[in-house]
């Protein structure tokens, strides 16, 4: 169990607090509620930016990194569609330190023409190598706006033009930090070898001051009701012909997560799963396969997804994929198939657990989703599904007509 403390300062700030006297170290996360859906069509990739940007030094702290190891402690981030996450790990006598950074960035992020280009020029290069000149790098990037047609999750974090990040503007810049980076669009949590009462002193102490922001009230574009199959040719300097099937799946903090989760797992997770043993063990159709859903907020996306053999056509590989999702459709999982998924499930929980950071990350993903003492239940939300709504909720995700394909040639093949 996970046990916390909370409150929320007059600014909005929400403030989480385990107490873990198993380990020296602490933990600060701090989340902001912003991610690339939040962009600008016309100005996308700005949430990444921003993870670069915000380890840019704040008015009163040039230098980040060095003053937090001058602590004994180490740092990094992560951008999503759906939120921004910096974090430190350091000795819990040392943890005003981490107040002392991010409250400072918080404040006053330290702008200047030079600090932009620099990072500007990191993110470019980042789209280069990662998504543009690596193998199989660019799926995401046709994928996307193939299963979305108006929703923001059409475009990936990195964004989808290369020029909106070239031609970003300081004034482009200022704005989105004002907009989305403050104590009202923020959550932060410690965990690790600290008393709550310390922890909320601090708390008060270094963001007490900071002004609210303005509330961001978010309004997305809904996705409309996919009605027919959307398919997408592609033809790269790849090794091997591979497709990728994507279906809407539910949202995150949705009743149908837990069972849409658990069906990913049924699919590809482990060498006993259905599709390792039929198609990459069995008919030796394909080389490698995954199943997986996005888990994002908004409805996802449950992906299938498999690697070719050089004998087998594309068709022919949809075809036993497709066939594979229609026998969960039509046949309940048995029960030792189930246990044993609802067995991975709370494996996979209780090592999200095992240390003071995993802790501290997933408590401000849950108060994000609305109650961070969800956390402790996920395990028996998973055990509380059966076969039946299983079957039912694979009758709902996997109809052929909401099906956006994308058939990823190789350039040796030929076979477009």
């Amino acid at each position: 169990m996970v046990g916390f403390e909370r409150q929320v300062l007059k600014n909005g700030l929400r403030v989480i607090v385990h107490r873990d006297s198993s380990t020296p170290l602490a933990a600060v996360n701090v989340l902001y509620d912003v991610g690339a859906r939040d962009e600008n069509p016309d100005r996308t990739g700005f949430a990444h930016l921003f993870e670069h940007l915000m380890f840019e030094g704040s008015v009163n702290i040039p230098d980040f990194d060095t003053r937090l190891q001058d602590a004994g402690g180490e740092n990094n981030a992560f951008t999503t569609n759906d939120l921004t996450n910096y974090y430190e790990t350091l000795p819990a006598q040392n943890l005003e330190t981490a107040f002392w950074l991010e409250s400072d960035r918080m404040l006053s992020l330290a702008f200047s023409e030079e600090k932009l280009a620099v990072q500007k020029n990191v993110v470019i290069e980042e789209f280069r190598q990662s998504y543009l000149n690596q193998p199989y790098g660019d799926v995401w990037m046709l994928l996307r706006p193939l299963a979305y047609q108006r929703h923001p999750y059409m475009w990936p974090t990195i964004g989808k033009d290369i020029t909106h990040i070239r031609d970003a503007s300081m004034e482009d810049v200022k704005h989105f930090f004002k907009k989305f980076y403050h104590p009202g669009n923020a959550i932060l949590t410690v965990s690790g070898n600290v008393e709550p009462d310390d922890v909320f002193m601090l708390a008060e102490k270094w963001f007490g001051d900071i002004p609210p922001g303005e509330p961001y009230i978010r309004n997305l574009p809904q996705e409309p009701v996919q009605t027919k199959t959307r398919y997408l040719k592609a033809e790269r300097e790849v090794p091997f012909d591979q497709i990728f099937m994507a279906f809407p799946c539910c949202g995150r903090a949705e009743e149908a997560f837990h069972a849409t989760d658990l069906l990913s797992d049924l699919l590809s997770n482990g060498g006993s799963s259905r599709l390792v043993q039929h198609l990459v063990k069995g008919k030796r159709i394909l080389s490698e396969v995954n199943a997986y859903l996005t888990g994002s907020l908004d409805p996802g996306l449950f992906i299938v997804t498999g690697k070719l053999h050089e004998e087998t056509s594309m068709e022919e590989a949809k075809e036993a994929l497709l066939a594979e999702l229609e026998v969960l459709k039509h046949e309940p999982v048995g029960e030792r198939e189930l246990q044993k998924v609802k067995n991975k499930a709370e494996s996979s929980h209780i090592y999200s657990e095992s240390n003071a950071l995993a802790k501290a990350i997933n408590l401000a993903y849950y108060e994000l989703l609305g109650d961070p003492g969800m956390l402790d239940h996920q395990p028996e939300l998973y055990f509380l599904q059966d076969s039946l709504r299983l079957q039912e909720t694979a009758q709902e995700l996997f109809h052929p007509g909401k099906a956006s394909v994308l058939e990823y040639y190789s350039m040796k093949s030929g076979e477009q």
